[in-house]
């Protein structure tokens, strides 16, 4: 059995750079990943996927042409293998500068396969085993494919990625996150697209006016909507997909995308073969520090369902270095959360939400601000979406934020700093901010808080 100082099971956004920081501190690493090195957001996640936004963008900007003065008077239309192509190449060059440091590194040992457990120490890997004193796991998480599709032709958000042939209807099951953002670039790539919610409300988690504004404007787009698809009957019949909706309603498509949610990937571990305790869902449980019930083991990324993102996983890993070559002063709990929905306008969020806020007893204070009442946003001709500031009305200080509207995504960060501060909303407010920018209404949307009901 060959003996490690650490090994490291998946090379996402937390374990890679985990890999990294050991053997730069003379540990003897392994290294493993069972697909692709650089894990979900690279490969399949964050970079693909924002190639294919900025596309989808290129195609919206020739079609509003004309309302910001802009004659355009040729045609235009979506090339579906040269968007692929751009998006391949970003990614193979990260996953190259990746593996040439992973093979140029004298204290790291790669090894591609799908590791096992065979006990809380020891790993499997295409036939040997190996142990080490300190094992990292970030395995991530995979697409959930509800039983009844399994035998229908079906896309999931990475194999929707390798069409090079444009959808003529893409029906979508699931109107969140992934499901909105794939459902806007394929409708202005210029397929039909109709997205299918078992709710009556697309992304439920968001507040309802957020629901509201976002499923507005991807309405004025064209996308379709059926709410309330308690039930959802999928047949395939001479290359088309029929989604029989509550035994009365149907729906026909060229291609399908499940986009009903994600499932940790820890149940390719093996880890029955160990202590290592997880919950009911399969996430691996872990405390503040990232650490399992077992000595040495951590967990970190999607697969401990404390975070579904590239910065909380890589948030895992400076937590996780810091515990074992720091101070041990980094904790999951002091992190704020934050997270973006990148249809166009882009949302971006932090902290909590007003039924967040309200359902714990929170004294609310809000400052709003329409984007059709900002200048810069109607000098750009994006007017979409709403800034909110949420304030707790008896510390003063900033509990959550939502920005959807023209460079939201981006100008959210400025509240969480504040709120990361630990400073109160005057201090935003009383800022002076640079015009013209959609950012300097933050302080004057901070003038006049109103309580929310």
């Amino acid at each position: 059995m060959k003996q490690f100082d650490s090994i490291i099971i998946g090379s996402g956004q937390a374990g890679t750079p985990l890999v990294f920081s050991m053997a730069s501190k003379g540990q003897k690493v392994a290294f493993i990943e069972k697909e692709h090195l650089g894990g979900t957001c690279l490969n399949i996640g964050c970079t693909p996927t924002k190639t294919y936004v900025a596309s989808a963008r290129r195609m919206w900007d020739i079609s509003q042409s004309e309302s910001l003065g802009v004659d355009f008077l040729g045609s235009f239309k979506s090339n579906m293998p040269k968007i692929k192509a751009r998006k391949d190449a970003l990614i193979a060059k990260s996953v190259k500068g990746i593996t040439s440091g992973v093979e140029n590194h004298k204290n790291i040992t790669y090894y591609k396969g799908e590791a096992h457990f065979i006990n809380d120490t020891t790993v499997s890997i295409n036939g040997e085993e190996i142990t080490a004193p300190t094992i990292a796991i970030n395995v991530g998480g995979r697409p959930f494919v509800p039983s009844e599709y399994k035998e229908i032709p079906h896309l999931t958000n990475q194999s929707v990625l390798e069409l090079i042939e444009l959808p003529k209807h893409l029906v979508i099951v699931g109107g969140s996150y992934i499901g909105l953002e794939f459902g806007q670039i394929f409708k202005r790539f210029g397929s039909e697209v109709t997205i299918i919610e078992r709710g009556d409300r697309i992304i439920k988690r968001e507040d309802q006016e957020v629901s509201d504004s976002i499923h507005t404007f991807l309405k004025e787009e064209g996308i379709n909507f059926v709410f309330n698809a308690k039930k959802i009957t999928p047949s395939y019949q001479d290359d088309e997909v029929t989604l029989t909706i509550n035994d009365t309603t149907t729906v026909k498509g060229s291609h399908l995308l499940l986009a009903i949610g994600r499932v940790p990937n820890t149940d390719t571990l093996q880890l029955e073969n160990t202590t290592i305790q997880t919950s009911s869902r399969g996430f691996i449980e872990v405390d503040d520090y990232c650490r399992t019930n077992v000595e040495g083991v951590f967990a970190m990324g999607d697969c401990n369902g404390k975070g579904a993102f590239t910065h909380t996983a890589y948030n895992d890993f400076q937590i996780v270095e810091d515990y074992i070559f720091g101070s041990k002063s980094r904790k999951v709990s002091d992190r704020i959360m934050t997270y973006g929905l990148f249809v166009d306008p882009p949302l971006g969020r932090c902290g909590m939400t007003k039924t967040e806020a309200k359902e714990k007893g929170i004294n609310v204070l809000e400052g709003r601000r329409e984007m059709s009442r900002i200048a810069r946003a109607k000098e750009k001709g994006e007017t979409h979406g709403f800034m909110s500031i949420l304030v707790d009305g008896d510390t003063q200080k900033i509990i959550g934020a939502c920005v959807l509207g023209t460079g939201g995504d981006e100008i959210v960060t400025s509240v969480l700093n504040v709120m990361y501060a630990g400073k109160t909303y005057d201090l935003i407010k009383d800022s002076v901010v640079l015009h013209p920018t959609v950012s300097e209404l933050i302080p004057t949307s901070l003038e006049k808080l109103k309580p929310v009901e």
